[in-house]
């Protein structure tokens, strides 16, 4: 009897440790500085690297075709972005601002396959020195460390803005809108794409779904979340901006990247397996929020709001 329960009791140690790790070493949002060394030992560790790309944003899946490849999700994304928010309509040459650039795959494919002349900045400086080691020297991209929240450009001087999942890492959402709207030059394109709460002053989350948002806030160094509605109202009343804002939720077409990004761990376990046996603890760690992740977009909790307007 003992020898049948003892798999069992060996998977609940499992569980139980793998538990404790998990809290013990939650990403708590404090300053920004909190993020930028989150995202250093992301970077430093290789792990996301090696399992999802270049890059670390949700993938975009057409409704024909949810079998599409996880990495090439990724790539249509920042495509179908480009498209919907009207930035391929700037000439080749354009400065473009890609605010959170991470390892600077976005800022690379604006670069490459549009002729724009990007600028990518990251509060992390491992992810810089990542980017710049990624980039050939012929692409028009150059990358530095910045806060979002104080841009060290003058007003007006980028054509385009750009910027994926960067926004929930804000504390301040209106100093994030107001940043990226003042270096936008009157006329040009703000291209914004960012995790959303529903709106939960109108729909407050039940007890579990407070304790789901606490998890997904701690996790992952968010401080908060807004709905896309209040958002899209900080862009709307913006001095600077033109006040034609066009949002969308696009969870039906970026749902499928949780999943995804686990199954990319059994399609390629040897991208785990080659960095250690600490980066096999430190995947198995993540699972549980990206889980938590899909469950609240799927049930509405979350929303992937797309931002476009005009400075």
């Amino acid at each position: 009897m003992i020898e049948l329960l003892l798999p069992f009791f060996l998977l609940l140690l499992l569980f139980l440790a793998l538990t404790i790790i998990w809290r013990i070493n939650a990403r708590k949002y404090i300053s920004s500085g909190t993020v930028a060394s989150a995202y250093d030992a992301w970077t430093q560790d290789k792990l996301l690297e090696r399992l999802w790309g270049e890059h670390i944003h949700l993938g975009f899946y057409p409704s024909e075709n949810k079998s599409i490849d996880f990495r090439k999700a990724k790539v249509q994304f920042v495509h179908e972005l480009v498209k919907w928010s009207g930035l391929n309509k700037l000439p080749k040459g354009s400065r473009i601002l890609d605010v959170g650039c991470g390892i600077g795959g976005s800022s690379r494919i604006l670069a490459k396959f549009y002729g724009f002349n990007v600028t990518g900045i990251t509060i992390s400086p491992a992810q810089v020195k990542r980017a710049r080691e990624l980039t050939p020297e012929e692409l028009n991209c150059n990358f530095q460390v910045m806060d979002a929240l104080d841009l060290k450009f003058e007003d007006g001087s980028f054509d385009g803005v750009w910027s994926v999942e960067a926004g929930a890492h804000m504390h301040d959402k209106n100093k994030f809108a107001d940043e990226m709207l003042r270096i936008l030059r009157p006329g040009g394109y703000l291209a914004l794409a960012d995790w959303n709460s529903r709106d939960l002053r109108e729909h407050p989350p039940s007890f579990f779904e407070n304790l789901v948002l606490k998890q997904l806030l701690e996790q992952w160094v968010h401080p908060n979340f807004i709905s896309i509605n209040e958002f899209g109202n900080i862009l709307r009343i913006n001095k600077n901006s033109a006040g034609r804002v066009i949002s969308e939720n696009w969870n039906f077409y970026t749902n499928p990247s949780w999943y995804d990004s686990i199954i990319e761990g059994i399609r390629r376990p040897f991208a785990i397996l080659s960095l250690g046996p600490l980066a096999i603890i430190k995947s198995i760690r993540e699972i549980p929020t990206i889980l938590l992740m899909n469950w609240a977009f799927r049930k509405g909790l979350m929303e992937f709001g797309v931002y476009k307007c005009r400075g």
